[in-house]
């Protein structure tokens, strides 16, 4: 009997350059994606840093996990936009939290936002960041406050 394929995993390169910066390559795609230590520590601000990577990371896993979701399971879902703030820890430096914001779409019913609302918070980025990193989510629905 042969053994199922392993999943392959996807190869990513950062490769350092001059005043803290770093180019990110995408394998599969080619896409890149430039960073740059943050302004409290030595870059100019300029781009994304390693850290904001991760916040960014978390939101667009959220939003992308409930639109898969509502796709498989037939629910409704137009736009969703997310807002996150990483909040550093004094040192030594790590996230300490990243608080979410998700702006849901019009029209769903409250079984849908419940379902929509546990996919975001199950997203394989929440999943896989620290117990410790503090994650509060909010889900804010148009005409409510």
């Amino acid at each position: 009997m042969s053994q199922p394929s392993q999943p392959t995993g996807v190869v990513m390169t950062a490769t350092s350059a001059a005043s803290f910066k770093t180019e990110l390559e995408h394998g599969p795609s080619g896409s890149r994606i430039a960073t740059e230590a943050p302004k409290d520590n030595g870059g100019t601000g300029g781009s994304f840093s390693p850290t904001d990577l991760v916040g960014a990371a978390l939101a667009s896993c959220a939003v992308t996990t409930m639109a898969l979701v509502a796709s498989r399971e037939g629910l409704p879902f137009g736009e969703a936009r997310a807002t996150v703030e990483k909040r550093m820890t004094p040192p030594p430096r790590r996230i300490g939290e990243l608080v979410l914001t998700i702006h849901m779409p019009a029209g769903l019913s409250p079984a849908h936002r419940a379902r929509l609302e546990q996919a975001a918070h199950e997203c394989p980025v929440a999943r896989s960041l620290h117990p410790d990193l503090k994650l509060p989510v909010t889900f804010r629905y148009p005409g409510e406050s």
